[in-house]
C-alpha cells in the first residue's frame, strides 16, 4: 500500500514519518514468568501537525487457527519530538502502569528504552523496557524487551505488522 507524508508533518516528526496511519498483524510473546501465546494487533499512529503523534495499540490473545480468545493489552500515549531524530514517549497501559521512555529515530528504525515506570497497587510488577520499531519491506517489525517479575531485561514480544 502506497503512504504519502501529510502535508502538515511536523518536520521534527520526519524520522517516523513512515508509522503514520494503522497497522494490524500477529505476533509472539513469551516470558519466563508467563507461556508463550500468539496475539493480534492493531497499532494507529495519528498527527495533527505539531510535534508529536498520539499513539493507540490493542492487542488480543489468538489461538492456533488465528481466532480471537480474548482481549489483551491496550497502551495509549504521545510520541514528542525534540529534534535530532530523538523523542520522548509517554504511555499509558490498562494493567496499570505509566512510563515515560527516550527513543532515537533514523533510517526506517526507532528505538525506545524506558526513563521511568510508574505502577498502581495492583500492577503487576514491571521495572523496565526496550522496544525496536522498524520499517523492514513495507511492513512494521517490533520487538519488546522487559524486566518484571524479578526477570532481567529480556525478549519478551514481537510481531509483524501490515499497514491497514
Amino acid at each position: 500500500m502506497a503512504f504519502e507524508l501529510p502535508d502538515n508533518l511536523h518536520p521534527d516528526c520526519g524520522p517516523i514519518a513512515w508509522m503514520l496511519g494503522t497497522w494490524r498483524g500477529n505476533g509472539h510473546g513469551d516470558y519466563p514468568t508467563i507461556d508463550s501465546f500468539q496475539f493480534g494487533q492493531e497499532l494507529i499512529f495519528t498527527h495533527d501537525g505539531r510535534p508529536f503523534f498520539h499513539y493507540m495499540a490493542r492487542a488480543w490473545i489468538i489461538d492456533e487457527n488465528n481466532e480471537k480468545v480474548r482481549d489483551a493489552a491496550i497502551e495509549t500515549g504521545f510520541i514528542r519530538a525534540v529534534g535530532e531524530g530523538r523523542f520522548e514517549i509517554l504511555l499509558t497501559h490498562n494493567t496499570g502502569i505509566a512510563e515515560i521512555w527516550e527513543g532515537q529515530a533514523d533510517n526506517g528504525k526507532f528505538e525506545w528504552t524506558t526513563d521511568a515506570v510508574a505502577r498502581t497497587e495492583t500492577a503487576k510488577e514491571y521495572v523496565a523496557g526496550k522496544r525496536l520499531y522498524g520499517n523492514v519491506e513495507g511492513d512494521l517489525l517490533y520487538a519488546f524487551d522487559m524486566a518484571a517479575m524479578g526477570q532481567a531485561l529480556q525478549p519478551h514480544l514481537w510481531a509483524r505488522l501490515k499497514r491497514a
